[in-house]
């Protein structure tokens, strides 16, 4: 099955086919949703049976480039809503970009009482190595090099710096100790498995804000499961668990 998977995968790409089998859903998704959009998708799977739905979490800015290359994915989940803009500005989406949260970035870390930190103390020798997501591409890095370099503090720090290729990849670091401390999503701080432990909110004035944004995409333009899902994400439902994991929310209209 899973060789079978990855065939009509691997067809959808080299034909850019845009008729969609019944029910089914791609999203490519910002990976500070990680545990947010797996709990919303339990309630949107139990009013919809029979779809077929996957995500890929990653990096915004490598999301991005895969959907400028033809990659089949109907909605996406942006943690900045400035590659969904680019999307569209080129074509790849068709419909305007929609804010639907605010992040926030956190000092987390498993070797540490994060709680009592600040951004300041990444400089203690005892902190040897600082996580964060790879600014290149992944917009809770870039929000993190913003902080430090509004506090004077990337030049120093620098040599103390370990890449995650995305927020939730960098939080892995912290979690296994690979890294002593990172600057993490707060919509990650607050699982469950990792909320045992403290974390530092960062002060959101020292970086610009981390406006979070979906379009449904070009490929997706024919498929009324990628319309639905961006609609249900507006909803009741989706909002609390989004409100649960520290995701500040637009206001929508009813």
């Amino acid at each position: 099955m899973r060789i079978l998977g990855l065939v009509t995968l691997a067809f959808c790409f080299v034909f850019g086919g845009h008729t969609h089998a019944s029910q089914r859903l791609m999203i490519a998704a910002a990976a500070d949703l990680r545990f947010a959009l797996d709990d919303i998708l339990t309630i949107y799977r139990s009013t919809h049976p029979n779809a077929q739905i996957e995500v890929v979490y990653g990096s915004s800015g490598k999301m991005t480039t895969q959907i400028l290359n033809g990659a089949p994915y109907d909605v996406f989940f942006s943690a900045d809503i400035s590659f969904p803009e680019r999307l569209y500005r080129e074509g790849f989406a068709m419909t305007k970009p929609s804010v639907y949260a605010v992040g926030r970035i956190v000092l987390w870390s498993k070797r540490h009482d994060a709680s009592s930190m600040t951004l300041h103390d990444l400089l203690q020798p005892s902190i040897r190595r600082v996580a964060i997501a790879q600014p290149a591409h992944a917009p809770y890095g870039l929000r993190a090099k913003e902080a430090l370099m509004e506090l004077g503090l990337w030049e120093e720090i620098q040599p103390k710096l370990v890449f995650g290729e995305n927020i939730a990849h960098t939080a892995q670091m912290v979690e296994s100790k690979a890294a002593d401390v990172g600057i993490i999503a707060l919509s990650l701080a607050l699982f469950p498995a990792l909320a045992t432990h403290g974390y530092h909110l960062i002060d959101e004035q020292l970086h610009n804000p981390l406006t979070q944004g979906y379009v449904v995409t070009r490929y997706g333009r024919n498929n009324a499961l990628a319309q639905d899902f961006a609609a249900f994400m507006t909803g009741q439902d989706a909002r609390a668990i989004m409100e649960e994991f520290g995701f500040i929310l637009p206001e929508f209209d009813d």
